[in-house]
């Protein structure tokens, strides 16, 4: 047991002699965690990027289907009445309204 322990106490004394490699993982090591730009920033923009990227696809299809819809009713009126009877319930003077909920 003894015997694996230096030989990986040898390793790292070898590695921590070299002053260009010790530099180098330290170096690295404030680029991944301090740094302004770090890794753990990177990987939030990214997250951040792609929810943005679905966001603008989804307002980019609803806009499409609303504009098609607000198309339809300034072409006819007969579309305009059915919307406004289905949606906020307006009826003639003549007329009742029966709302059926479903459970």
């Amino acid at each position: 047991m003894w015997k694996g322990i230096q030989k990986y106490l040898k390793i790292v004394t070898g590695i921590l002699k070299n002053k260009f490699l010790v530099a180098i993982i330290i170096f690295f090591g404030w680029i991944l965690v301090f740094d302004q730009n770090n890794l753990i920033e990177r990987v939030k923009l990214i997250r951040e990027v792609n929810q943005l990227e679905d966001d603008k696809e989804y307002y980019i299809e609803r806009i499409q289907l609303d504009s098609a819809r607000l198309k339809e009713l300034r072409t006819s009126p007969e579309n305009l009445e059915k919307f406004a009877r289905e949606q906020y319930l307006m009826k003639k003077d003549n007329e009742e309204i029966f709302v059926i909920v479903e459970e």
